[in-house]
C-alpha cells in the first residue's frame, strides 16, 4: 500500500471477520446441533451432526481455494477481494432465511437432509467471501505491521463476536426466538460488508498471473483426497470402537480413546500432506514444507478448539441431568462467553507480544495452555470450575490466532497468497470435519467427556508440529 496505515484500517480490513465467526458461533454450537437433536433423536445426534459437518466443510475447502484463485486473478474495477466478500454475504442472509423456514415447517429425517442442503449453500456463500477476506492482510498490509494487524483480526474474529453471541443471539435461541437470532445476524453480516467496502484495496490493472485450470482441477483432487482419508479414519476408528464395545468399560474407554487419537492424527498429517502435494507439488513458489507443518499445526489445534465448541452443548448436557434440550444454550452461552473474554484479553497483546517474542514460540505456548483448560473443563465438578477451564482455553485461542497467522503470511507468496491461504483453509475448515466426523460417533458411544480429552491431546500434537516450521526472518524493531 503507498499510504500510511491510518487507524480505520484495522477496521476495514479485519470487521467481516466478525461476521464470519458470528455467523459460526450461532449456527455450530447453537442452532444446528440443537435442530439435528431435533430431527433424529438423542441415539444418533453426535453421527448425524459429525455427517452434516463432514459435507458442508468438505465444500468449504473446495469453495475457499476456488474463491481465493479467482480473487487473486479479479481485475475488477471494485478491487480484487472485495465483490466477493459482497456477493457472499448477501446470499449468505438469502441460506439464513431458508433455515429459518426448514426449522418452522419441517421435522424428522426430511427435515434432517433439507437442513443438510442449507449447510452446504451456507459454506458456499461464507467462504466466498471469506477466501477474499483473508488475503487483505498480505495484500495491503506491510510484513512489519502482521503482527498486530493478525492481532486485531483475532480480536474482531474471536472475542468480539463470541461475547456478542453470548449476551444477545443466544438469549433468543434460548427462548426458542429462531426468527429474531436469524434476522439479527443477517443484519451484522450485511453491516460488516458494508464496512468492509472501505478498505483501501486498490483494484489490479493485469491478472498476476495467466489462467491455468490445472490448479482448479488439483483443488478439486485435493478436497477428494482429504474426504477419502476422512472417510477412511473415520471407518477405522468405527471399526476399533465396535471391537472395544465388548471390552469392560475401562479397558474399552481407553481403547476407544487411543483408536480416537490415532485416527484423528493420521487425518491430519496425511490429510495435509496429501492435499499439499496435490495442490503445489511442482507449481509452488513458497517453502512448501514449512507451509505443510504450519497447516498441520493450525489443523490440529483447531480439531481441537473448534470440535470443543461444536460439542459443548452436548456435553453439557451429559455432565448435568438439568440442562437437557434448549435449556442446555444457556450455559453453553456462558462458557462460550468466558472463553471470548479470554480471547479478548489476549488477542491484541498477543500480536504485540508475537512481534517481540515471536511466533513459534507463543504458538507453542497456546498450545500448553489449551492442553490444561481443556483438562480443567473436563475435571471440573460444577460450572464455576468448567469457566475457568473455558477461560484458560480462550486466553490459548487468542495467543494461537495472532502467532499462528503472523507465522503464516510471511510463508506465502504474495502473488499467490488467495491460492495459498484457501488451501490453508484444510485448517478451518478440515477441523470441523475431522473433529465432527471421526469425534461424532465417538460421543454417541462412549460420551463426549472422552471426546474432550481426545482434544486435549490434539493441542499438543499441534505444539509438537512446529519443529517442522522454518520461519522466515523478520526485522523486529527496537
Amino acid at each position: 500500500m503507498e499510504r500510511k496505515i491510518r487507524w480505520h484500517d484495522y477496521i476495514t480490513i479485519n470487521i467481516y471477520y466478525f461476521a464470519l465467526t458470528a455467523r459460526s458461533q450461532t449456527l455450530t454450537p447453537l442452532i444446528i446441533p440443537l435442530l439435528v437433536q431435533a430431527f433424529m433423536g438423542d441415539e444418533i445426534k453426535g453421527a448425524a451432526y459429525g455427517n452434516l459437518r463432514l459435507w458442508s466443510l468438505m465444500i468449504a475447502v473446495l469453495t475457499q481455494g476456488l474463491m481465493g484463485i479467482l480473487s487473486d486473478r479479479s481485475t475488477s474495477r471494485f478491487g480484487r477481494r472485495r465483490p466477493f466478500i459482497l456477493i457472499g454475504a448477501v446470499s449468505e442472509v438469502v441460506v439464513f432465511i431458508g433455515i429459518g423456514v426448514i426449522a418452522a415447517t419441517l421435522d424428522g429425517p426430511t427435515g434432517y437432509w433439507v437442513l443438510f442442503a442449507a449447510s452446504i449453500l451456507s459454506m458456499l456463500s461464507a467462504n466466498t467471501g471469506h477466501a477474499a477476506v483473508q488475503s487483505l492482510i498480505p495484500d495491503i498490509v506491510p510484513e512489519e505491521k502482521h503482527g498486530i494487524f493478525a492481532g486485531v483480526k483475532a480480536f474482531f474474529e474471536v472475542p468480539a463476536p463470541l461475547i456478542f453471541v453470548s449476551f444477545v443471539i443466544t438469549r433468543m435461541v434460548e427462548a426458542e426466538n429462531l426468527w429474531g437470532a436469524l434476522l439479527l445476524l443477517s443484519a451484522i453480516v450485511l453491516v460488516c460488508a458494508a464496512i468492509t467496502m472501505f478498505a483501501p484495496e486498490k483494484p489490479i490493472k493485469e491478472m498476476p498471473y495467466d489462467m491455468d485450470w490445472k490448479p482448479i482441477l488439483r483443488l478439486v483432487l485435493m478436497t477428494a483426497a482429504f474426504t477419502a482419508i476422512i472417510l477412511g479414519s473415520g471407518a477405522v476408528v468405527n471399526f476399533f470402537n465396535r471391537l472395544a464395545a465388548g471390552l469392560p468399560d475401562n479397558r474399552a474407554l481407553i481403547m476407544t480413546a487411543a483408536i480416537g487419537v490415532f485416527g484423528m492424527v493420521v487425518a491430519v498429517g496425511l490429510g495435509v500432506w496429501s492435499s499439499v502435494q496435490i495442490s503445489l507439488r511442482g507449481e509452488g513458489t513458497g517453502d512448501n514444507a514449512s507451509f505443510t507443518w504450519w497447516v498441520i499445526n493450525r489443523l490440529a489445534f483447531l480439531v481441537g478448539s473448534t470440535n470443543l465448541a461444536s460439542f459443548v452443548l452436548y456435553f453439557l448436557q451429559e455432565r448435568f441431568d438439568h440442562l437437557q434440550g434448549a435449556a442446555a444454550a444457556g450455559p453453553t452461552a456462558v462458557l462460550v462467553m468466558f472463553v471470548g473474554v479470554a480471547i479478548l484479553i489476549s488477542s491484541i497483546p498477543a500480536g504485540w507480544i508475537t512481534d517481540k517474542l515471536g511466533r513459534k514460540r507463543v504458538c507453542a505456548f497456546s498450545g500448553v495452555l489449551a492442553t490444561l483448560g481443556t483438562i480443567v473443563v473436563i475435571a471440573s465438578p460444577d460450572m464455576t470450575v468448567l469457566y475457568v477451564g473455558g477461560l484458560l482455553v480462550g486466553l490459548a485461542i487468542g495467543f494461537f490466532y495472532s502467532a499462528s497467522w503472523a507465522i503464516g503470511t510471511t510463508l506465502v507468496p504474495l502473488k499467490e497468497s488467495g491460492r495459498y491461504l484457501g488451501i490453508q483453509n484444510l485448517a478451518g475448515a478440515g477441523a470441523g470435519a475431522i473433529g465432527a466426523y471421526i469425534g461424532g460417533p465417538i460421543g454417541d458411544g462412549v460420551g463426549f467427556t472422552v471426546l474432550f480429552g481426545i482434544f486435549a491431546l490434539l493441542f499438543l500434537v499441534s505444539t509438537l508440529a512446529l519443529f517442522g516450521i522454518k520461519e522466515k526472518a523478520i526485522a523486529i524493531s527496537a
